[in-house]
């Protein structure tokens, strides 16, 4: 397997990226590169980015988290930011990037875990809440989702087509185009600067072609994870923003069918997909709101 990383000097002076970077070696040789913020043994945030992102989008989050008193951790899942990009779309699967953030999970004995998730960090966190509930206090959901052979809706068909075929895919501007706040130049090229070639972005181009929406191979693994989740009676709460046409009523899935969701109250979040972005003190009201609940 063919493996890039990202040289150093991309990410050099980044706006409101002060983090000294962290890694740790997963199964098959993976490096995944991650921020680790805050007292080591205070309760761990574990925020999972989606898709084309990478933790940068977690900036204005993670220093508020540290000083509320949590652990706050932010990690690039393999194929994003500056953990290891494997060059070959065979290597990729929605299964096999849940293995290797269990991998990482399970490597650094993580407990107690809140975790907050949005967009393909969602999907992934998920399911690692219910393939170890044991090791989780508590979720803070927004604009993401656990979808299980649905239909497609419209706006995320022409996502996943404008990403599969597309001759140019900019990262930076994708993710502007998804908040509502304007980011400047130098944030939309913190955005560019983990994928330097067309090679290093497989995985940002091939993940949304793993949703599972349809005749998905995912789908059996979706409905188990589905059951674990509707026996999860810790506090989970939504926080979808007010502006984001892909996943807008995402969160009723959730109310009806999570028992810990009647734990919390809800909130809604002002911004559109990327609600890190537009938002984030909300978001961290409402992890702040779950570590209450669980407490």
């Amino acid at each position: 397997m063919t493996i890039f990383r990202t040289p150093d000097a991309r990410f050099a002076n980044l706006p409101d990226w002060p983090f000294t970077p962290q890694y740790l070696d997963i199964s098959g040789g993976l490096r995944v590169h991650f921020v680790d913020e805050g007292q080591r043994d205070a309760q761990p945030v574990l925020m999972l980015h989606g898709e084309p992102t990478w933790g940068y989008l977690y900036r204005h989050m993670i220093g508020p988290l540290a000083q509320a008193g949590f652990r706050a951790l932010a990690p690039d899942l393999i194929g994003f930011g500056r953990s290891d990009k494997p060059l070959d779309r065979s290597a990729y699967s929605y299964a096999a990037q849940v293995a290797w953030m269990r991998d990482w999970v399970e490597a650094l004995d993580l407990r107690n875990i809140i975790l907050a998730c949005q967009d393909w960090g969602s999907l992934i966190g998920l399911r690692l809440v219910a393939a170890m509930p044991e090791r989780f206090a508590g979720v803070a959901l927004s604009n993401g989702g656990l979808p299980a052979g649905e239909d497609a809706p419209r706006a995320f068909a022409i996502w996943r087509a404008f990403s599969r075929y597309s001759p140019v895919f900019p990262i930076g501007k994708i993710v502007a185009k998804g908040s509502k706040r304007g980011l400047s130049p130098a944030e939309i090229a913190a955005y560019d600067a983990p994928f330097p070639t067309r090679a290093s972005k497989v995985a940002t181009r091939v993940y949304p072609s793993f949703v599972p929406l349809g005749d998905n191979v995912a789908v059996p693994d979706q409905i188990k994870a589905w059951e674990v989740l509707e026996a999860f009676n810790k506090p989970f709460l939504c926080c979808f923003s007010d502006g984001d046409p892909i996943t807008r009523g995402g969160n009723r899935k959730f109310l009806d069918r999570v028992p810990g969701t009647t734990r919390v109250a809800h909130r809604t979040l002002h911004g559109g997909h990327f609600i890190q972005e537009d938002d984030p003190q909300g978001f961290v009201d409402a992890i702040l709101d779950v570590a209450k609940a669980g407490s």
